[in-house]
């Protein structure tokens, strides 16, 4: 079996210098259409795919985003370690715009998403005390540092439905009460429907703005928003070409077991699992259905 890195980002990540044998793949799945073709090709001898997680032009909201047709489609191409590439708001001083911040930790806000590849007829419970890959999370931080840019390691990820931004009220309690580092809306479902397809998961937020909240910069402006996610998006692609040289081609079992995430997870009886699910999920939890 050999490693392969996904990328799951913004349309222009996967423009990566070095990369061999770049092409644009469509991937079907039994959860309908991912958010766009996959962009293929191999660095410093490791295989690639880059799947723009709003597809092409930024047709998707974060809510509309196809979440289980993506980590499916990755998962069929043989993607083993996901990187999470997105944008969020600091609820932090310290987390600066234009600072990187690895994440550890979520909370899940959102209300409007298929959270899961298991339903009625075939039930699993995978553990999200950790909902990253810490060895993934590790490289992805050095990666980072080799880049220059202020990276900060480990944060809490508040997951919103969106895709408005979040009220002075919200951001206060999120900050204040709740705790959480920066705020987003695409991480969720994305790092729960990873872990059940058994992929090692890893989060890079980049900081955009201070959100609502802080005193001296007011509301959100998405100009500004825009204007720090282009200088950011350079490090991003830095980042991404120097994960590779970090990593090994060839594929050995993840220490923290997120490549068995589902091993004591599914909890239907075999004579009892709906055929239609396990059909769906041929992919995902392939592994295991076929004992």
């Amino acid at each position: 079996m050999e490693r392969m890195i996904g990328v799951m980002g913004g349309s222009g990540v996967y423009e990566i210098d070095g990369l061999e044998d770049g092409k644009w793949v469509h991937v079907e799945t039994p959860w309908g259409d991912p958010s766009d073709a996959i962009f293929t090709g191999t660095l410093d001898g490791v295989k690639m795919a880059f799947l723009p997680r709003h597809g092409r032009g930024h047709i998707h909201t974060p809510t509309s985003v196809p979440y289980r047709a993506n980590i499916d489609a990755l998962k069929r191409l043989g993607v083993t370690d996901l990187l999470s590439v997105s944008a969020v708001g600091s609820f932090r001083d310290e987390l600066a715009p234009g600072d990187f911040v690895i994440v550890d930790q979520f909370i899940d806000r959102t209300v409007n998403r298929d959270k899961t590849f298991f339903d009625t007829g075939l039930v699993a419970h995978v553990s999200l005390a950790h909902p990253t890959c810490a060895r993934l999370s590790g490289l992805a931080y050095e990666a980072a540092r080799q880049t220059g840019v202020t990276v900060h390691m480990g944060g809490t990820y508040l997951a919103m439905e969106g895709p408005q931004f979040s009220s002075i009220a919200e951001s206060r309690m999120y900050r204040e009460g709740w705790g959480a580092d920066v705020i987003g809306m695409t991480n969720m479902p994305e790092a729960k429907l990873a872990r059940e397809a058994e992929m090692c998961y890893a989060s890079v937020a980049m900081v955009t703005d201070y959100d609502s909240w802080h005193p001296e910069h007011g509301e959100v402006d998405i100009n500004a928003i825009i204007a720090t996610l282009v200088a950011n998006t350079a490090h991003a692609k830095s980042l991404v070409a120097a994960l590779p040289a970090l990593l090994t081609s060839a594929y050995a079992p993840c220490a923290h077991g997120c490549d068995r995430a589902l091993e004591y997870a599914i909890m239907t009886a075999p004579e009892k699992r709906d055929p239609a699910i396990v059909a769906k999920l041929d992919a995902v939890a392939g592994r295991m259905l076929a004992l």
